[in-house]
């Protein structure tokens, strides 16, 4: 069976990435694990025990209210680490994790991660960047709820998919009541924007999908500031 290397499979985000050197110590010699697109590594609130990496494939992370309403908090990609808040701790989970399409992962067990990261000491500063750098991150979301309207957020949503999600012709495989989830905003309020955007020639869209065809004035929307 296959086991983990590291390759450069593409640009990924700041947020995601882990430098390949340590991705290796971190995951040298595990064995290549495939789930199929819809398959769950954990569901929110479940016991941690596990660490996993990304080698191809994406992975949703999502937050449920006790209701059962549901928030995409990222789309993580390869190299990205899943699940090491909880591996960390040893607390119960704070999302779920979904394969969004086909991946192929790797993992560690808790006691496995911290035994790697003895042994190799540059591990744990490597994990405390991806940790402040999920902070930074969930402290800007927070700041766009606050300050920004639905255009002015969905637009930044559409430019980061754009460029982490989308196919050789530009194609984001996403519909609309996903892109409501990952703004907490209602499917109704996401296709009325669309729909003002496809007529004003920024965007394309199709089924299951849309492109963006003009960036410049998306940019411009994501930085204007609207407390509407």
């Amino acid at each position: 069976m296959a086991t983990a290397g590291v390759d450069d499979r593409g640009a990924v985000p700041r947020l995601a990435r882990i430098d390949p050197r340590q991705f290796e110590l971190l995951f040298g010699g595990c064995k290549v694990e495939r789930y199929a697109a819809g398959q769950h590594l954990f569901v929110q609130e479940d016991a941690s025990d596990r660490i996993y990496g990304v080698i191809s494939g994406t992975v949703e992370i999502s937050l449920y209210s006790p209701g059962g309403q549901k928030l995409v908090a990222n789309i993580e990609l390869s190299r990205s680490l899943v699940g090491e808040i909880g591996a960390l701790d040893g607390l119960p989970r704070t999302a779920t994790a979904i394969c969004h399409t086909a991946c192929e992962l790797v993992s560690l067990s808790r006691t496995q991660l911290f035994d790697r990261i003895e042994k190799n000491p540059s591990l744990a500063r490597a994990m405390i960047e991806l940790l402040c750098a999920r902070l930074r991150w969930v402290s800007g979301e927070l700041g766009d709820q606050a300050f920004f309207g639905i255009e002015a957020r969905l637009a930044k949503r559409l430019v980061f998919l754009s460029g982490v999600m989308a196919d050789a012709a530009g194609w984001i495989p996403i519909s609309q009541s996903e892109l409501g989830e990952f703004l907490g905003a209602t499917r109704e309020s996401v296709n009325k924007t669309l729909n003002d955007w496809r007529n004003r020639h920024m965007i394309a869209i199709k089924r299951g999908g849309l492109r963006i065809t003009n960036a410049a004035a998306l940019n411009q929307i994501a930085e204007s500031q609207d407390d509407d």
